[in-house]
């Protein structure tokens, strides 16, 4: 039986075409099925009570910890920011799943080099940061992400992965499964990027690496057949 890739994207109604633009990338370049579900928070009111705080940067920034939750704590999830963009197969990042870890993600080590980013937020310095932006859940392993740990634990409890008994259940992925555009230099093996300070629609960042990409993968996203 094929194996279905589950996978969870944030969705910020704020960046609405991004989205949409990686959901087409991961579909067109997936030799496997997908089924890509939006954590839409108008679509999970009655399970995410959490007040937006007010260094949040996206709509998501909470609500991606309901991933587990939203896969009844059963098999593998992947979740992914918006505004990211798939260069590669999504089969190849699926199969490096290992039972012997509760979550794998890209462990950065970086500090942010903007002070703030899209729309003007501030762009908050912590350690692990940019680690929950791309994670892979070993979801019957992650049952502490209940509605109500996500709903009330502090930011850092969450992205910090405090809820887990240590670090020793994070493992770790090659930096190409989440490259961090204007932070880190261009390179052409960069198999998932991540658009991180601002993704190429917001009119400052429509010229950063790998943008051109981006516009062209929307294009196609936008394509209809027209009657000849």
């Amino acid at each position: 039986m094929t194996d279905i890739v589950n996978i969870y994207v944030g969705f910020d109604s704020k960046e609405v075409v991004a989205h949409h633009v990686l959901s087409q990338s991961i579909l067109e370049k997936s030799s496997v099925p997908v089924s890509i579900t939006p954590i839409y928070l108008h679509n999970i009111e009655s399970t995410f009570t959490r007040e937006r705080n007010a260094l949040q940067s996206t709509e998501f920034s909470f609500s991606r910890f309901l991933t587990p939750y939203l896969s009844q704590y059963e098999g593998w999830s992947l979740f992914m920011d918006c505004d990211m963009l798939a260069r590669t197969d999504i089969a190849e990042l699926w199969a490096l799943r290992d039972e012997r870890y509760s979550v794998m993600c890209v462990k950065h080590d970086y500090q942010p080099k903007v002070e703030t980013k899209f729309l003007g937020q501030v762009q908050t310095k912590y350690e692990k940061k940019n680690w929950s932006s791309l994670i892979l859940f070993n979801n019957a392993k992650c049952r502490a992400l209940t509605p109500d740990y996500v709903n009330t634990a502090t930011g850092l409890q969450l992205h910090q992965f405090k809820w887990l008994d240590g670090d020793d259940l994070i493992g770790e992925l090659p930096i190409t499964w989440n490259y961090l555009v204007n932070e880190y230099d261009k390179r052409d093996d960069a198999k998932i990027v991540h658009f991180t300070d601002g993704g190429p629609y917001f009119d400052e960042y429509k010229n950063d690496d790998y943008a051109e990409e981006w516009f062209a993968t929307r294009e196609r996203m936008l394509y209809v057949q027209q009657r000849g």
